[in-house]
């Protein structure tokens, strides 16, 4: 990395809070000499606009981000194979972070970087229940460094960048705000679903998978992994990057912790049918043969039907997992997620036919 881009690292970690001020308002024209050329004289090519606080994040990152181009994936439309394209970001000297989405399935990934450089890659871990894989690279530019991965969990109206190759179109930078965090996202013909997802008004689209969602001070809040519509955005939290990613390189996958449940949210009407004076927590609807869970916890042993919906009754409610309260289906993914383990045994604070009581459950592996 040149000393210029690294000055301009230094500063955007330093201040970044304060840059979200400096975009509220119009930017000052440029007083000096004026911009010489026009229709009938040359262009000065050192006459460009001073940009925003946006710009110099982009001008921090970009040599960090690439494109990814996967060769030998299925082609729906032929039958036959094709191939597919996404981003990337540098997390270390030699790795690339990308989506699982975007390699699986593929039988080889070429990687380019904005300076045009290309590089060969090998697939050292994936992890379909999180969305993310690692590649290591052959090659990096000087110019690129890996990127941070955000230390603080991000907030609501949080200023944000979606920097990737959208439709192909590399270096493209998306301006938006944290739309909404901790959200349990569940994917297109999967029978799990994402945990700690943040949502992002940023536009992203097929092409911008894998690349970063990144703060003002670039630093990676998020890998971004979907697009759901009607500018809605979704990425794959940095708090959970930071648990998976290293294990993927170092063994090639990540194991999450399972209960073995069917749950859902108590809501007014659960509450109201389940003789809960509050509506919170996470009713177990079923419980999965030889799980975690069997022989702990109790499901739901009927329905009833309220407006045409079928209610789970009977079944036992988590109201905390070791201390923590759990509100509803997004907090218990979360702390999964975030704060277990494989094989760790936790406390559970349970609402049963009408009594509080306490069971200890050691986590299974999904």
């Amino acid at each position: 990395m040149n000393d210029a881009r690294l000055d301009r690292r230094r500063v955007l970690a330093a201040v970044g809070a304060g840059l979200a001020s400096a975009v509220a308002g119009c930017t000052e024209p440029r007083s000096g000499d004026p911009i010489e050329g026009g229709p009938t004289g040359e262009i000065d090519r050192d006459a460009v606009a001073d940009g925003s606080a946006f710009t110099d994040v982009y001008e921090a990152i970009i040599d960090s981000v690439t494109m990814i181009r996967v060769l030998g994936v299925d082609d729906p439309l032929t039958g036959g194979e094709g191939r597919g394209q996404g981003s990337g970001f540098l997390v270390d000297d030699t790795h690339v972070v990308t989506n699982d989405h975007v390699v699986a399935g593929g039988e080889e990934a070429d990687l380019q970087y904005v300076n045009g450089d290309w590089t060969n890659t090998r697939l050292v871990g994936s992890d379909r229940y999180s969305d993310l894989a690692v590649l290591e690279v052959d090659h990096v530019p000087d110019e690129a460094t890996p990127l941070s991965l955000a230390e603080e969990r991000p907030v609501v109206g949080q200023q944000v960048v979606a920097v990737g190759n959208p439709y192909g179109l590399e270096g493209t930078l998306t301006e938006g705000v944290v739309s909404g965090v901790n959200r349990t996202v569940n994917p297109p013909d999967r029978e799990f679903s994402y945990p700690n997802v943040i949502q992002t008004d940023a536009a992203v689209n097929p092409g911008n998978s894998g690349g970063p969602l990144v703060d003002l001070g670039g630093n990676v809040v998020g890998v971004v992994n979907a697009a759901g519509g009607d500018n809605i955005g979704f990425a794959i939290s940095a708090a959970l990057t930071r648990r998976v990613v290293p294990a993927l390189i170092e063994d090639g996958e990540y194991h999450h912790s399972y209960m073995g449940i069917g749950l859902a949210s108590v809501d007014r009407i659960i509450a109201q049918e389940n003789d809960l004076e509050r509506a919170t927590g996470v009713i177990a609807t079923d419980i999965v043969p030889d799980e975690a869970a069997d022989g702990v916890l109790q499901g739901s042993n009927r329905t009833v039907r309220r407006s045409g919906e079928l209610i789970p009754v009977g079944g036992d409610v988590i109201l905390e997992m070791d201390g923590q309260p759990i509100p509803d289906r997004h907090a218990l993914s979360a702390f999964l997620a975030l704060e277990t383990s494989p094989g760790q045994t936790i406390d559970l604070r349970l609402w049963r036919n009408g009594s509080e009581i306490h069971e200890q459950l050691t986590l299974g592996a999904r």
